[in-house]
């Protein structure tokens, strides 16, 4: 049954009167069905013709009600642009709203920055086609940091629900009789402040809000929250460590998102996922993580299986030819593919870590002499030097005598060279120790 613009103003007093989030959320959102009906009802609305309907219902929410309109209009009609610039009147009508009362509302906000964040993208698309400048997602970059500031800055004491079993978990229950804080919605929010700066490459932006959280000691723990949350959370830490070359803190990171990344996950970069089957959604996140997780387990030894890189048929195009080369020693072929892949690598911006490999291609080579000459202690320099031409590197004997020493003082093989009689004499335990076992496994220079 169709829902009129008046039946619309009812069920909104109504959630605010019951403060129901969850229906105050479906209610605001511009792909929820009653938009259609206000489309045909109105045709072709303006804010001026719209005027007659402010003080309908308590303000600001007679406005909310009015943008929304405009909103849905845009979208129906594919002007982003103007959409965005709608919704964006409607989020910071809410955020005036939000700011006098407490975290029941917390799925309304979650449903309007989201919305933001999608229009913004979609806006930005559509003028890239066009051929025009857009700053749509820096702006609702910006507007979702308020709504940070919003949440961060609520001075009702966090509390925690219980659930049967007496364990402690921190969700939006629409109908607890508690006054919830807007602190619980604060990772929800910086995760979509960390999705919208990596979208306009303004990375370093990232520093202020996570400065922020560090500075806050009323923040319930991190366990606390919802897992999706906390998937996001420490997905973007873990690209952030990647970024700044802090591998170990971004395996940690990276590695409890991929185990934990949840069945009903949605792909964080695609904006009309609505739809998407849940299996689908869950490959699309589980393969933007191990897009970076895989290098850096490579980087330890940790080569991934056949079996995890048919699951994912764009990875094993990617890595399967490197994981190829590495375990078979074949430099050439880490070289070529490498160029073969750079365009792609850059924009993934995992060229550089895997280009250190290389380290470990060249390690496997040298394994494979030790193995050929019978597992010796005592192994002529010339055979390096003869393998790594085998291998496609056309390199000196003083050339290779310094890549044999680069992999003693590097950890990747114990041992000495012997220079007067061009003689690498290699420890007789443990030669080639396992790359995790060293020192610091992700320092190859």
């Amino acid at each position: 049954m169709p829902v009129t613009y008046t039946q619309f103003l009812t069920l909104i007093a109504t959630a605010l009167r019951d403060e129901n989030g969850l229906d105050l959320a479906y209610l605001i959102r511009p792909v929820s069905a009653h938009g259609k009906d206000l489309i045909k009802e109105f045709r072709n609305p303006t804010r001026q013709s719209m005027s007659r309907y402010e003080g309908a219902i308590e303000n600001p929410w007679d406005e909310i009600a009015i943008q929304y309109v405009l909103v849905v209009t845009h979208v129906a009609k594919r002007r982003s642009a103007d959409a965005f610039k709608e919704h964006t009147q409607l989020v910071n009508l809410f955020l005036r709203f939000l700011t006098n009362n407490s975290g029941w509302t917390l799925p309304a906000l979650f449903a309007t920055l989201r919305d933001l964040r999608d229009l913004a993208f979609d806006a930005d698309v559509q003028a890239q086609d066009l051929s025009q400048k857009s700053d749509c997602m820096e702006e609702a970059a910006r507007i979702i940091s308020k709504a940070f500031s919003n949440c961060v800055t609520d001075r009702c004491r966090p509390f925690v629900l219980l659930c049967s079993r007496g364990s402690t978990i921190p969700h939006i229950c629409r109908t607890s009789s508690y006054q919830m804080s807007r602190k619980w919605g604060v990772y929800y929010v910086v995760g979509l402040v960390l999705k919208s700066y990596f979208r306009v490459r303004r990375i370093s932006l990232s520093k202020n809000i996570l400065r922020a959280l560090e500075a806050n000691r009323d923040i319930p723990p991190l366990h606390e929250y919802p897992r999706a949350h906390q998937v996001t959370y420490r997905y973007y830490l873990g690209m952030l460590s990647f970024l700044n070359e802090d591998y170990t803190k971004s395996e940690q990171e990276l590695t409890f998102a991929f185990y934990n990344c949840h069945l009903d996950a949605r792909n964080n970069q695609t904006c009309a996922s609505y739809l998407l089957e849940p299996y689908t959604c869950f490959i699309s996140c589980c393969r933007r993580i191990l897009t970076y997780l895989i290098p850096l387990r490579i980087l330890r030894g940790h080569l991934p299986s056949a079996d995890l890189l048919r699951r994912f048929p764009v990875l094993e195009e990617l890595y399967a030819p490197f994981i190829s080369a590495i375990r078979k020693g074949d430099i050439q072929g880490f070289d070529t593919a490498l160029d073969e892949c750079e365009r792609r690598l850059v924009d993934l911006n995992v060229w550089l870590t895997l280009e250190k490999a290389r380290e470990i291609c060249i390690r496997g080579l040298f394994r494979r002499v030790w193995v050929v000459s019978e597992k010796s202690n005592r192994i002529p320099v010339a055979m390096f030097h003869s393998s790594l031409q085998v291998s496609g590197m056309d390199v000196s004997s003083e050339e290779a005598e310094c890549l044999v020493a680069n992999m003693i003082y590097n950890g990747y093989m114990r041992g000495y060279i012997s220079h007067e009689k061009q003689m690498v004499v290699l420890a007789n335990t443990n030669p080639f120790p396992r790359l995790a076992d060293r020192p610091t496994p992700f320092m190859l220079y």
